[in-house]
């Protein structure tokens, strides 16, 4: 395996960049359906869609990001984009009644993770 690839590759995915004009949680769920691939599926590139087949099934930011090897960063950025695209669903966290988030539902992605 190249090296210098594993490590570049990432960041070509963002341009370079390290944020987005999307407001990503590390904690929301991403999602696509068929419909949607079908509809994008021609201006997708190859990693987008990749990206997209891993979120038929909905993952968090956090799953995406350790399933496909990326810095969470690349893959807060990348999913950004891709919401802002319509390429996919971004479905926000809960929070509590005092505005912070769900402790359940972070203890559950958290559980999710470690089951990687």
């Amino acid at each position: 395996m190249d090296r210098t690839r594993s490590i570049v590759r990432p960041y070509a995915w963002t341009g370079g960049r390290t944020e987005t004009a999307y407001d990503m949680p590390i904690e929301a769920l991403i999602s696509t359906n068929r419909a949607t691939l079908a509809r994008n599926g021609s201006t997708m590139t190859h990693d987008h869609r990749s990206v997209a087949d891993l979120c038929l099934s909905a993952r968090s930011v956090a799953e995406v990001a350790a399933l496909l090897s990326l810095p969470l960063g690349v893959a807060r950025v990348v999913l950004g984009d891709m919401a802002s695209a319509g390429m996919v669903v971004v479905h926000r966290p809960k929070s509590a009644d005092d505005g912070h988030p769900d402790l359940a539902m972070m203890e559950r992605v958290l559980i999710g993770l470690r089951n990687l």
